[in-house]
């Protein structure tokens, strides 16, 4: 199915109706699901990895991860924010093996052809046009910069709560860490978005509000 026709079929469903058609089968859904949710996937990884090729893959292997397990789904928390729970233990797991030097190993019983579904839907993209596509990664790649310049610890917060406008409560769930730490790292002052870091001058670092 072409993807105009995906997202006028499927574009009324919520996202845990789209977990129930993807748990049964439905290709289709799971790419709408896929473009839904593809930006938020990769800035998280990005923003543990701050690579662009490693970010890439640690959300291609999520969504792998995600098709096959999307049928223990049970909406205890937003399919979003369950989404987001699995590219970050799959970026941090990332981290950790590149900071021991050690290979990615590939996951045990996966399939070839699960493997394929979600490389097609990931490099599936609708045509924009050359200077539209050239100001966004401009704009992207300055933002991915300042971002870059934060501590760890903050990073993948502020890419939640600034850029992907998720709450305390979902950012708190999709990283494991308490509400409290989550509004403590992150809070809006004056209009701009603020990151508190443990600088040696104790300065807060702020970011225009986008």
């Amino acid at each position: 199915m072409q993807p105009a026709t995906v997202a006028m079929v499927y574009g009324k469903l919520s996202d845990p109706e789209l977990a129930q058609r993807i748990a049964s089968g439905d290709k289709d859904a799971f790419e709408l699901l896929m473009r839904r949710h593809n930006q938020i996937l990769y800035r998280t990884a990005r923003s543990i990895l701050k690579d662009d090729a490693e970010a890439e893959d640690a959300a291609q292997e999520a969504w792998l991860l995600a098709y096959r397990a999307i049928g223990n789904f049970r909406g205890d928390a937003k399919l979003s924010t369950w989404l987001v729970r699995i590219v970050v233990n799959e970026a941090i797991s990332r981290r950790r093996k590149r900071s021991r030097g050690a290979e990615v190993i590939q996951l045990n019983g996966e399939t070839q052809e699960d493997r394929e579904a979600v490389e097609e839907n990931v490099n599936q993209t609708l045509p924009e046009q050359p200077e539209h596509a050239a100001r966004r990664a401009q704009t992207r790649r300055l933002l991915e910069a300042k971002i870059d310049e934060l501590p760890d610890a903050f990073r993948t917060v502020f890419v939640l709560r600034a850029l992907e406008e998720l709450s305390v409560e979902e950012s708190a769930v999709a990283l494991g860490i308490p509400e409290a730490t989550v509004r403590s790292r992150f809070f809006r002052k004056d209009g701009k978005f603020v990151v508190e870091t443990d600088g040696p001058d104790g300065k807060l670092g702020a970011f225009e509000a986008m």
